[in-house]
């Protein structure tokens, strides 16, 4: 018996022995792979691994690294600043690895197809690195894996279906990669699965409906992919589910009912998809809900009133679909909302005022709906309330006095609806309220001085309203206001001093009122104010030299008052001015030179002033100047030179002054980049510039009204933008510049008034004029036969076109094309509408033939004056065509011949002279001809019937109409501007 035991014993003894020595020399074999791995890495200096050596115990001193048995089953160096691949890992050496953290580092490289021999994997996670390449399918090997976690790394290609083959797995997380293709039907054999992360990566393809047998499922993030078709309806069977989030993708078609099966869901965020029809009344049943996220989507339909069941709702966003019909009372039951945006719908009906009972309610928007009705006085009830955003809707009525009981509200937005009465003084009660924003509304009455008590306001809105009275002085307590706008009022009184204490401000816009009085000196104290707009009021006096104190200007606009005095020298100090608008005032004195100092303008604009004396040299500094108005002033003297640098400039507008001297040839460096180039009428003498480049930009080039000499410049063909070109009231000696015909954007030509003849040829064949609309030829001495040749060319003048686009120039809201015609027997300055007013006008030649009838296909004309010619033979019945014609002048010319009956049927003919012809017979009758005068004919021995005389014919005899239409008295009171029933708007 002894015996036996001794031999027990000594078996006992080998066997242990043996299994320590082999297990040491396991470890030692780990250790030494693990060290080979090490030295791979590209930062061999890591602080955390240098307990990694040959002669410390792995198992024991290691960082990272915990052993069972003394075998590594554990490998976490999460977050140490490691920088390496994966290629040289010993998978092999580690067959007790059962986690294996990498997580937070620097591994760089794909993951090699090694990985699916570490078996005994639970736990992997490589998230936050730099791994690129793709999941290798061999991962499916890891049959025992619970937690795999990749997220935040650059993988890319496809998720490998094998990865499905990983039945024991309960996370897995591939979010913010590259992963692109579908999503694999596979992941729903994952039974034990209870977070699926795959979100921020490019997937696209259907959510496989597999998803839905995923029971132990409690998040589902599938967001920011590229995901489409529809949501498939097994999701409502993850009755474990707490989070579905799949928000930002491209999913459509219905939300399913059945999604409102998920009772254990707390978060719902379906939101920026392209989802359509209604919100499923199922929704209701989700009594642990708190966030419902459905916002921009294309939702329709109304908002379920079983929203109002969801009594665990701490957030509802709907907002930015096209959701109808009123907001369900039911609203009103949410205790715990917090958040409630249904902006941006088609929301209608009122507000209704059981959202006054959301004591929890921080923040409401509202907006961007159809809204209706007053604004609820039981808003009030919102302590909490620190945003409120009614803004763009239809409400009325008044602003309830209760509103300023919402001590915590911070942001107030009612904006644009049609709100009216007064400003309730109680909105002097919030406190904390940043941001108020009234504009856009009906309000009246005057901006009660409480509001001066909102200490912490730093937006202040009211414009476009009714607003009256003075501007309260409290307003100058608001230290930490930086935008006050209260533009497009009816404030009047003076601009308070007070408003210079606002030390904060950074825009200021108190235009379109009836404010008077100077321009208060202490606004010099606003050192942070970008944006002073002060334009259109009754402000009068100098403008006070302060204004020059402020160096973060960047756009001053005081035009349209009634300023006087000189331009202080002082705005030369404001180094960030980008634009001054100083016109529309009655300035004077001459340009201080210290503008030339404003290196940062890009526009300036004085004109319609009173400036005298030369322009100033200095200007040409400024290299980065768009836009340079000065026209209807007084400037004197020669166009400065330095002018030419400016080679950023679009628009020259020096019009109406009294400059003289010749334009540079040295303008050619700006001319090619200029859109608008305008002299007109002034003193200018000597040629036209010859150097216009190819490649020009040029789009108006207005001259006329000077004293400029010579031939028209044949390098003008080469301006191929052009639309305007007047050079009319010059003496210029040359003929017809047919090479302008290839010009094909020109729509206005004149040439009125100079010393042009020589007859007017032009090719049967080549495309000439094509979108001209105002040719004024007239006051030259053109000879020979009208030009039909041309008339044939005159597309633009075949077709009657009411949307033709406006020139487009850079600043174009701040000039406009203008050009002189004659029409009813007046002088009429046409602005704005030139690509509507269309006109020939060839009076004052020695035109002689007969008329065309060609000139009857140019439908469009408007004002047709052939007057003052040698012009003979009969008027061509042609002209009945021209059905928009309002002026019509045949006068003084040698035609004979009936009037053609067809002109009878021109009813919009408002101005008629034949007079001075040979034509005989019976004036045509018809409702327009019975408003024209004796003197419309005179002159025409031949002529019968009325006005002229008893009787012609069978005609009745009667007195005029009582609808006679002659020229109306607004029409010839000099200076006034009228527009007629087009919108055509002219200056007598």
């Amino acid at each position: 018996m002894m015996m036996v035991s001794s031999k027990t014993f000594s078996s006992l003894q080998f066997f242990t022995l043996f299994y320590l020595f082999t297990v040491a020399f396991a470890s030692t074999e780990e250790a030494i792979a693990l060290l080979k791995w090490k030295a791979t890495f590209k930062n061999q200096n890591n602080s955390l691994l240098a307990s990694w050596t040959p002669i410390s115990d792995a198992c024991e001193d290691w960082y990272g690294v915990v052993c069972f048995n003394g075998r590594v089953n554990t490998l976490n160096i999460t977050n140490s600043s490691v920088s390496a691949t994966l290629y040289a890992f010993p998978y092999s050496s580690l067959p007790f690895l059962e986690n294996l953290n990498l997580s937070m580092n620097s591994f760089s490289g794909t993951i090699p197809p090694e990985i699916g021999n570490l078996t005994n994997l639970v736990y992997l996670d490589l998230n936050t690195n730099q791994i690129s390449g793709t999941i290798p399918p061999q991962i499916g090997s890891l049959a025992k894996l619970q937690i795999l976690r990749i997220f935040g790394n650059h993988l890319n290609g496809s998720i490998p279906e094998e990865i499905g083959y990983l039945r024991s797995l309960t996370k897995l997380s591939l979010g913010r990669n590259f992963l692109s293709g579908s999503i694999p039907s596979s992941l729903g054999n994952l039974s034990n699965l209870s977070f699926l992360f795959l979100y921020e990566n490019q997937l696209s393809g259907s959510i496989p409906q597999e998803i839905g047998y995923l029971r132990s499922l409690s998040i589902l993030n599938l967001r920011t992919n590229f995901l489409s078709g529809s949501i498939p309806a097994s999701l409502g069977n993850l009755n474990n589910l707490s989070s579905l989030l799949l928000y930002e993708n491209q999913l459509s078609g219905s939300i399913p009912q059945e999604i409102g099966y998920l009772r254990s869901l707390s978060i719902l965020n379906l939101r920026t998809n392209f989802l359509s029809g209604s919100i499923p009344a199922s929704l209701g049943n989700l009594n642990n809900l708190s966030i419902l996220f459905l916002y921009e989507n294309q939702l329709s339909g109304s908002i379920p009133e079983e929203i109002g069941y969801l009594r665990s709702l701490s957030k509802l966003d709907l907002s930015n679909n096209s959701l109808n019909g009123s907001i369900p009372a039911s609203l009103g039951n949410l205790n715990n909302l917090s958040f409630l945006f249904l902006y941006e719908n088609q929301l209608s009906g009122s507000i209704p005022e059981e959202i006054g009972y959301l004591r929890s309610l921080s923040k409401l928007d509202l907006s961007n709906n159809s809204l209706n009705g007053s604004i609820p006085a039981s808003l009030g009830n919102l302590n909490n309330l620190s945003f409120l955003f009614l803004y763009e809707n239809q409400l009325s009525g008044s602003i309830p006095q209760e509103i300023g009981y919402l001590r915590s509200l911070r942001i107030l937005n009612l904006g644009t609806n049609f709100l009216s009465g007064s400003i309730p003084a109680s909105l002097g009660n919030l406190n904390n309220l940043s941001i108020l924003f009234l504009d856009e509304n009906q309000l009246s009455g005057s901006i009660p001085q409480e509001i001066g008590y909102l200490r912490s306001l730093r937006i202040l809105n009211l414009g476009t309203n009714f607003l009256s009275g003075s501007i309260p002085a409290s307003l100058g307590n608001l230290n930490n206001l930086s935008i006050l706008f209260l533009y497009e009022n009816q404030l009047s009184g003076s601009i308070p001093e007070e408003i210079g204490y606002l030390r904060s401000l950074s825009k200021l816009d108190l235009s379109n009122n009836s404010l008077n009085g100077s321009i208060p000196a202490s606004l010099g104290n606003l050192n942070n104010l970008s944006f002073l707009f002060l334009y259109e009021n009754q402000l009068s006096g100098s403008i006070p030299q302060e204004i020059g104190y402020l160096r973060s200007l960047r756009i001053l606009n005081l035009g349209t008052n009634f300023l006087s005095g000189s331009i202080p020298a002082s705005l030369g100090n404001l180094n960030n001015l980008s634009i001054l608008f100083l016109d529309e005032n009655q300035l004077s004195g001459s340009i201080p030179q210290e503008i030339g100092y404003l290196r940062s303008l890009t526009m300036l604009a004085l004109f319609r002033n009173f400036i005298s004396g030369s322009i100033p040299a200095s200007l040409g500094n400024i290299s980065g100047l768009h836009l340079l108005m000065m026209s209807h002033n007084n400037l004197s003297g020669e166009l400065p030179s330095s002018i030419s640098n400016l080679t950023s400039l679009r628009i020259l507008d020096l019009g109406r002054n009294n400059l003289e001297g010749i334009i540079p040839q040295c303008f050619g460096n700006i001319i090619s980049g200029l859109q608008v180039f305008d002299v007109q009428n002034n003193k200018l003498s000597g040629t036209l510039p010859t150097n216009f480049s190819i490649g020009s930009s040029l789009i108006s080039l207005n001259l006329h009204g000077n004293e400029l000499e010579g031939r028209i410049p044949r390098s003008l063909s080469n301006c191929k933008k052009l639309q305007l070109l007047d050079l009319g009231d010059n003496h210029l000696n040359d003929t017809f510049p047919m090479w302008l015909g290839a010009l094909t954007e020109l729509r206005v030509l004149r040439l009125t008034s100079n010393k042009l003849h020589g007859p007017i040829r032009s090719s049967e064949t080549e495309i000439m004029f094509p979108d001209l609309r105002i040719i004024d030829l007239s006051c030259n001495a053109f000879s020979e036969d009208l030009p039909t040749n041309l008339f044939q060319h005159l597309k633009g003048m075949r077709t009657i076109d009411q949307t033709v686009d406006k020139p487009s120039y850079e600043a174009n809201g701040y000039y406009q094309d203008s050009v002189i015609v004659v029409s009813k027997g007046l002088k009429l300055e046409v602005v704005r509408i030139l690509s509507l007013y269309t006109v020939i006008d060839l009076s004052s030649n020695k035109f002689e033939g007969h008329i065309p009838c060609v000139l009857g296909d140019l439908i469009a004309i408007r004002v047709l004056n052939l007057s003052h010619n040698r012009l003979q033979g009969h008027i061509p019945p042609s002209l009945g065509s021209l059905s928009v014609v309002e002026s019509l002048d045949l006068s003084f010319n040698h035609l004979s011949g009936e009037i053609p009956q067809q002109l009878a049927s021109l009813t919009s003919l408002e101005f008629l002279n034949l007079s001075h012809n040979h034509l005989q017979g019976c004036i045509p009758q018809g409702p327009q001809f019975r408003t024209f005068e004796n003197n419309s004919y005179e002159g025409n021995e031949g002529l019968r019937g009325y006005p002229v005389s008893k009787g012609c014919g069978n005609d009745p005899v009667g007195e005029r109409s009582s609808e006679v239409k002659g020229i109306t008295e607004e029409e010839i009171i000099a200076s006034r501007q009228v527009t007629n029933k087009e919108g055509f708007d002219f200056r007598t």
